[in-house]
């Protein structure tokens, strides 16, 4: 519980600096076609490192160096990761290599859309070759995170972000002015960020005695199981994030903005997300690694129904929230600039159908860890394969009559699968063992949760009346608004007995 605070503590800053990155960039940028490009140059290598340095490479790195520091020597340690941190480097360092030769040819990839827009698709090739380079400096930003989680030294790694987000500001107010393309500094933000992010984080490796001294090795025996475990975690625990993408492919084809409405949306879920589901899941990894090398199943199952109920604790009533709130919060973050009053109409189809699948969003980042931490990733590939595809087949039928609202929804869908799918298999097979008093937990949430939905729907004033607000004044009503339903909710949860020691994982 101490180390999922800290962590959402950090995250938190890194996501309300990243809301503030994202008004900046609304204002200045909009909607249009330089946002646009810039989102996918963006997008693309940022959509891989959520699936192969925080996706597969994580869900395999943490549970062999989790065995490695529990039942290995300390030199053995430092070997895997010596091997470890070369063979990362040899293959990314290769990858972003073929990557920037070919950018204009992964633009076709993610966003055939702009095929038919010349200047459009160059700009973006553009601007991929600089933010390309960011998965490779990421990436062993990440390796290096999973190394200070595994010794738990949470913070420092949740805190990294923030350097993004101050990055890209920074980009956004000053080297702005200095270019040709306005959008074209937030590409050189990218870059930026991805070193100062690595630097950052050596002086912790360096205290702790397990600064890497980077040399391939791909015959190492813990690089090679990281290898085998890599491959279908692929698909694992990273299918919400191959369907976004899939959503920026096929709305690169619909109405200009369509990609900009969508990423606007997905910024303000990704706060809950990454405050309480990402931050969850980060801290229950090592620690359900740790329990299943030392083979203690009772706690194992314990700390995964930990894990759900305050996913669920948090997770429902922001959903909820962000649906019943979604154009004041739109209108008070982005509405300014060149920010249109239809790109918040827009933005808002799409919140509500992202919020819709924010709970199973969640869901999916503390039950995959149930099978990462047991070395078992074949299990997830074969769920992430039927909600990918049932993704595909939501997307053909809601992108007609929804447009890009329809992308959002079908998302949202086959996460709800993927959840379920993880859930069911993890009860099925032991792991997953429901603790007593569920019955009255859900009573407690469902009650909370609705208290506060009525309290926000009839305290709001109508969306187009926050058009007319000044800043101050809409961000008065948001703050108000916040207060009153956290107030709301927490004050149920209180009276029907719910109590902080109620939510403590005990060893």
């Amino acid at each position: 519980m101490r180390s999922g605070l800290v962590v959402s503590a950090m995250t938190m800053l890194s996501r309300v600096l990243g809301l503030a990155r994202d008004v900046v960039i609304a204002t200045l940028l909009g909607a249009g076609d330089g946002a646009d490009a810039f989102f996918v140059a963006f997008k693309i290598p940022n959509f891989l490192r959520r699936l192969f340095a925080e996706g597969a490479f994580n869900q395999a790195f943490v549970p062999v160096l989790s065995e490695y520091s529990t039942q290995r020597s300390r030199e053995e340690i430092r070997a895997l990761l010596n091997a470890t941190a070369g063979s990362l480097t040899a293959v990314l360092a290769l990858i972003t290599a073929v990557a920037m030769l070919c950018a204009p040819w992964l633009i076709w990839v993610f966003a055939p859309g702009f095929g038919s827009e010349p200047e459009k698709l160059s700009l973006t090739a553009d601007m991929l070759r600089l933010t390309f380079p960011y998965l490779l400096l990421i990436s062993l930003t990440a390796f290096s995170g999973s190394v200070l989680n595994t010794w738990n030294r949470f913070a420092v790694p949740a805190f990294t972000p923030v350097l993004l987000n101050l990055s890209l500001i920074g980009a956004a107010l000053f080297l702005m002015p200095l270019m040709e393309e306005p959008a074209m500094a937030l590409a050189w933000g990218v870059l930026i960020a991805g070193a100062a992010q690595l630097v950052f984080q050596v002086p912790f490796l360096l205290r702790l005695g397990l600064m890497p001294t980077p040399w391939p090795n791909f015959a190492h025996e813990g690089v090679r199981r990281i290898l085998r475990l890599m491959g279908p975690a692929l698909f694992g625990v990273s299918v919400s994030q191959i369907n976004l993408l899939l959503d920026t492919v096929l709305a690169s084809l619909l109405a200009a903005g369509s990609v900009s409405w969508l990423y606007y949306s997905d910024r303000l879920v990704e706060l809950p997300l990454g405050v309480f589901g990402v931050a969850i899941g980060t801290v229950i990894l090592p620690a359900l690694s740790k329990r299943h090398a030392e083979q203690s199943k009772e706690h194992f199952a314990a700390m995964l129904d930990w894990a759900i109920r305050i996913v669920l604790l948090l997770g429902l009533p922001a959903a909820l929230a962000l649906a019943v709130l979604a154009e004041p919060l739109l209108i008070t973050l982005f509405h300014y600039g060149a920010m249109t009053d239809n790109d918040i109409q827009m933005a808002a189809m799409s919140l509500r159908a992202y919020a819709f699948g924010l709970v199973a969003f969640m869901l999916i980042k503390v039950l995959a860890p149930g099978f990462f931490a047991r070395q078992d990733t074949k299990t997830p590939v074969k769920v992430g394969i039927v909600a990918m595809v049932a993704n595909m087949v939501f997307n053909l039928l809601l992108i007609w009559p929804l447009a890009h609202a329809g992308l959002a929804l079908a998302t949202a869908l086959s996460a709800f699968l993927n959840a379920g799918l993880l859930g069911y298999l993890l009860y099925k097979q032991g792991v997953l063992v429901f603790q007593p008093g569920w019955k009255r937990y859900s009573v407690q949430l469902l009650g909370g949760s609705a208290l506060m939905c009525a309290a926000l729907y009839f305290v709001a004033p109508d969306w187009q009346a926050w058009l007319t607000f000044g800043l101050w004044q809409r961000v008065s009503w948001v703050t108000g608004l916040v207060i009153l339903g956290g107030s709301l909710y927490f004050a149920w949860l209180a009276a029907l007995g719910l109590r902080i020691r109620h939510l403590k994982m005990h060893s």
